[in-house]
């Protein structure tokens, strides 16, 4: 595994803040990953960690942060990460989209905009695994890297005040799923019926940073069913275990 050089920064008074690179590669993620299981492994009480893209976020809940002892620690695990054996699960998930115009209100003038058929922007948008680069803005909304640059294209010029739950958007170099109702600028090409968020879980999100998600179409028969199982508890989206 390749080493990056870190910078780590006192982060307010119970945090700090480890940054890799300010670069978007699953090799970045995949090292920031493997620190997170070597800092895991030291059994430490009251941290929690945060990862996204390029940066991973260490926060104590119970007390303020001696600075110059936890960035020796935190160095000294960085250059043993690899030597952790402990590895943490990963799964490519496979979700359900209808694309529906319903549900798609952007997708024809996406479409028009990227010169693609709303076939054709539906196959290309199905055909890759995103990775999971972090989970934030709301909780839940997943920031998915890997988008076909064919499917690029900037926010809307003027957000919406309500995006529908399980709404589906690009933006930018990213696609993701509104997990609740809420403000939102990016293009909407579909819709997805199953909860990605449930706060009465014990584990309200079943996606983790380091996951992959890969999208299929449904019909709208389909997603009225989804919909309505996601709702009762009972539709357990596919997963399949990647190396780790």
């Amino acid at each position: 595994m390749k080493s990056y050089p870190i910078n780590i920064k006192p982060y307010g008074q119970r945090a700090v803040l480890m940054e890799w690179p300010n670069k978007v590669e699953e090799s970045i993620l995949e090292d920031i990953l493997q620190f997170v299981e070597c800092f895991k492994a030291l059994n430490l009480p009251n941290w929690e960690m945060s990862a996204a893209y390029n940066s991973l976020t260490l926060v104590n809940f119970r007390e303020e942060v001696d600075f110059e002892n936890i960035n020796e620690l935190i160095l000294e695990c960085y250059s043993k990460r690899m030597d952790s054996k402990v590895k943490n699960e990963r799964f490519l998930w496979k979700i359900p989209v209808c694309y529906n115009i319903d549900f798609g209100i952007d997708i024809e003038e996406v479409s028009k905009t990227l010169k693609l058929s709303v076939k054709e922007l539906i196959e290309l948008h199905t055909s890759f695994e995103y990775m999971v680069y972090g989970i934030g803005f709301l909780p839940g909304f997943m920031y998915l890297g890997g988008l076909p640059e064919a499917l690029e294209i900037p926010r809307r010029k003027e957000p919406r005040l309500s995006v529908a739950k399980g709404s589906v958007g690009l933006a930018s170099k990213q696609t993701g799923i509104y997990p609740q109702d809420s403000p939102g600028g990016w293009n909407i090409i579909g819709s997805c019926p199953i909860p990605i968020f449930n706060p009465k879980l014990e584990k309200p999100c079943f996606v983790n940073v380091g996951d992959k998600i890969q999208f299929y179409e449904i019909s709208r028969a389909e997603y009225d069913l989804r919909k309505i199982e996601g709702e009762v508890g009972i539709y357990k989206p596919e997963k399949i275990a990647l190396d780790a």
